[in-house]
């Protein structure tokens, strides 16, 4: 089983509202520094604020291993993906600018939907090229909307993401009517990765669901209860 700290670095602590403002911010760096989790998941207008108290927290730190170490991560054409890839592309280079580490981008869903391969993957391969070009190792996370679609079209949607070079293939927003993350998409998203990694997110409120989801497969959680749920965590 995890301990605390393990489960804390699999977590991408997370605050999508558009209603959040500088404060809700604030708080969310600075929990996410306290509990070292993996990031600190934002709407681009936050990443600069983020990056910059990231940056503040660790001057005068001896430098910090990567496994302890809390990155910026900035979503791209959220929640809806509807926007063109160059337009995507442009948000990624903008927000790596402003100093996040790790995108995720919300995949053109009519092409998955449509089982065109090619516009799906033209689509994800816009983002990653222009973040890699913007700063080497960038982590890019493509979302799926897993609870839309047919098992064929998240194998679909897995296949554009790994074609196109995107490091995780994520389940949901969180924002779409038709559901989260489910144990079952885990699944069906770790059985058809081809090696690329798996975020699970949305609902994810309670450290039995995010037993399950990693349970299944799930490499990364995407959390807004993060505290919560490391804090009802057994063991150390």
């Amino acid at each position: 089983m995890l301990t605390r700290r393990q489960l804390a670095r699999r977590i991408d602590h997370t605050l999508l509202k558009p209603e959040a403002g500088e404060t809700q911010i604030r708080l969310l760096v600075a929990e996410a520094l306290q509990y070292q989790f993996a990031s600190v998941c934002v709407n681009p207008r936050w990443v600069k604020l983020a990056g910059s108290l990231v940056a503040v927290a660790g001057v005068g730190r001896e430098v910090m291993a990567q496994d302890a170490r809390t990155v910026v991560c900035a979503c791209v054409g959220f929640p809806f993906g509807a926007a063109s890839g160059a337009s995507k592309a442009f948000e990624a280079r903008e927000c790596i600018g402003d100093g996040a580490e790790e995108i995720d981008m919300v995949i053109f869903l009519p092409a998955v939907i449509a089982g065109d391969l090619a516009t799906a993957r033209a689509d994800v391969q816009a983002v990653v090229e222009a973040a890699r070009a913007t700063r080497k190792g960038i982590v890019v996370k493509v979302i799926l909307e897993t609870a839309l679609l047919t098992a064929e079209q998240i194998a679909l949607g897995c296949r554009a993401a790994g074609e196109a070079g995107s490091d995780f293939v994520k389940t949901s927003t969180g924002f779409h009517p038709a559901g989260g993350a489910s144990v079952e998409a885990v699944r069906l998203l770790k059985a058809h990765a081809s090696g690329i990694r798996v975020k699970a997110a949305g609902g994810i409120r309670d450290a039995s669901t995010a037993r399950a989801m990693l349970e299944a497969g799930a490499d990364r959680l995407g959390c807004s209860a993060s505290v919560a749920i490391v804090e009802s965590w057994g063991g150390a």
